[in-house]
């Protein structure tokens, strides 16, 4: 699997790595070491790790915005100390991920303070309200319609009505893939009387968690780094994850069409007028998929 994190920027000499999670991921510490190990080869490529000198490094911060529908706390510390088969007082490698929870009603100063980040979520919240009651297509596009005459997120949803609408489908889809298996899992765990002592350790898990993050606190400069780099990372975030899911609509539906032996043109045409492609456009994407 080809492991990259959602996005990572230098500011002010430390090395921001933010990452977006729909599902609690208690694997965030260590996939965050994999991630910061391979940034830090390719920033010292060119420098000598040999010599004398003291190779400088930006300093690394790890935070997680979580959305998801799992009730989670505003703030907890993961470390990757928590993995670790033998617990030691002193462990000789550390990493803290800060997971903050930008549900409506959950750190409020922090999205009153990036309003792309609360629209963002006003946005989501719409979804999962209207979804609630009709199906997800129709959800997605009354959501994108209400914010858009609502102001929200207005001028990116204009630009990117259909890829917003495509993603977000497919971002749905895959969190209500991830809660049937999580579903489909507790029933397994239930038959063979697991269930209970798993229950039992998370909860015993997170309390500590959380009762060790608190003594801790947070660094003093985490708020400021937050603040600036968030919206410019949220942006570029957004812009990159909706152009995959919009390639990934447009191949499914292509390769759906074919197996039902429906004419290329007319999967030219439903391409245009369902992804508002240009008829070149569409011809790019049907050779590119087609093999022909």
């Amino acid at each position: 699997m080809n492991m990259k994190n959602d996005i990572s920027f230098v500011f002010d000499v430390e090395l921001n790595l933010y990452e977006h999670q729909s599902t609690y991921n208690p694997n965030m510490p260590l996939r965050d070491l994999l991630y910061i190990a391979r940034l830090l080869e390719k920033m010292t490529t060119d420098r000598s790790l040999y010599g004398i000198s003291l190779v400088q490094i930006p300093t690394p911060r790890f935070v997680v915005f979580y959305n998801g529908t799992e009730e989670q706390p505003e703030r907890q510390i993961l470390k990757l100390s928590d993995a670790f088969e033998k617990k030691v007082a002193e462990p000789e490698i550390e990493l803290k991920v800060l997971m903050l929870n930008i549900n409506l009603g959950k750190n409020k100063e922090i999205l009153e303070r990036c309003n792309t980040l609360q629209e963002y979520m006003i946005y989501v919240t719409k979804v999962r309200e209207y979804a609630a009651t009709m199906n997800i297509q129709t959800a997605v596009e009354h959501a994108v319609n209400e914010c858009i005459k609502q102001g929200i997120l207005r001028d990116f949803l204009l630009k990117y009505k259909a890829e917003a609408i495509q993603m977000s489908i497919f971002e749905y889809d895959e969190e209500r893939e991830m809660q049937l298996i999580k579903e489909s899992m507790r029933q397994v765990y239930s038959k063979e009387g697991r269930e209970e002592g798993w229950k039992q350790g998370l909860e015993e898990g997170r309390k500590k968690g959380l009762e060790e993050g608190r003594k801790e606190g947070l660094e003093q400069g985490l708020e400021q780094g937050l603040e600036q780099g968030l919206e410019q990372g949220l942006e570029q975030g957004l812009e990159q994850g909706l152009e995959q899911g919009l390639e990934q609509g447009i191949k499914a539906f292509i390769l759906d069409n074919l197996e039902e032996s429906i004419p290329e043109e007319r999967i030219l045409d439903k391409l245009q007028r369902r992804f508002e492609l240009s008829k070149e456009q569409s011809e790019i994407y049907f050779r590119k998929y087609s093999n022909k």
